[in-house]
């Protein structure tokens, strides 16, 4: 084994059946349908919003249904992706061929990627759809308040799709870490879902120790910051106002951020799964 080279050809093999394992899962379905519905669903609830607050209310369901739903399909499908392999031993029938372990987690983390991918895609697009089709019926029947045209910046949109594929690829690599050593697909769950929870608050725990007088406390939100990411920093493009456009600076620095995250969580993962008994 150790004679055959690192091919990046296998792993990208992985990642394909990864990804077509993942798109016959049920539960991939019915994230995917609950997400779509609620995004269509929101144009219903009209009577709470008109003009050009309708439009953020619509945009808000829409990024909420992606960070809800897809953090759910990517944990979800990562412990039972990861532990399908395992329990039906098809693992070792794969690693028995000239198959390193790194180019499986590899394969696993891009299949994962290319699913989260495909879940934002489809509810960046059905968003965007959406936005463009009520905001032209409230020009026609609120054409003082679109004065200036539409006020509405589909790039943004875009943009915050993209940052929660990327939002995604960071969880879906942690999940992997955990996967890599857990024993159990409920254990990888739980601790994923731990670990979005973690992600999404540690900014409030850090700015709590940092201006407490203890010592130890401010170390420990250091830490807590380093070693995990702060999901917040993916809300960058969560306005729909043309004003709030972010740079094209800011938008490559989370890009590094999100990608330096992930690559450090998918290298310990290969290196807890090397030493892992199957």
């Amino acid at each position: 084994m150790t004679m055959v080279p690192f091919s990046p050809g296998r792993a990208l093999l992985i990642a394909h059946n990864t990804l077509l394992e993942a798109a016959r899962q049920k539960l991939f379905h019915v994230l995917l349908i609950l997400a779509l519905g609620l995004v269509l669903g929101a144009r219903w609830f009209r009577d709470f919003n008109f003009g050009a607050p309708e439009l953020k209310f619509l945009a808000d369901c829409g990024f909420g249904a992606m960070t809800f739903f897809g953090a759910a399909l990517t944990i979800s499908a990562t412990a039972q992706l990861f532990f399908s392999e395992i329990e039906n031993r098809t693992v070792l029938t794969l690693l028995a061929k000239p198959v390193w372990r790194t180019e499986f987690i590899l394969g696993k983390f891009l299949g994962l990627a290319a699913v989260a991918a495909v879940f934002c895609a489809l509810l960046t697009g059905l968003l965007i759809a959406v936005l463009w089709s009520r905001e032209t019926q409230l020009m026609a029947e609120f054409p003082d308040n679109f004065a200036r045209g539409r006020v509405v910046s589909y790039t943004n949109v875009l943009l915050a799709g993209g940052l929660q594929w990327l939002k995604l690829t960071v969880l879906a690599a942690f999940a992997l870490l955990v996967a890599s050593f857990a024993q159990t697909q409920l254990f990888t769950v739980i601790a994923g879902f731990c670990i979005l929870v973690i992600c999404h608050l540690q900014y409030l725990a850090q700015d709590a120790y940092i201006r407490g007088p203890a010592t130890v406390g401010r170390i420990a939100g250091r830490a807590l910051a380093s070693v995990f990411p702060n999901f917040q920093v993916f809300t960058l493009a969560d306005s729909i106002a043309p004003a709030d456009a972010p740079g094209a600076m800011q938008v490559a620095l989370v890009a590094v951020y999100a990608l330096g995250y992930a690559a450090a969580a998918a290298a310990l993962a290969v290196f807890s799964f090397r030493k892992r008994e199957i």
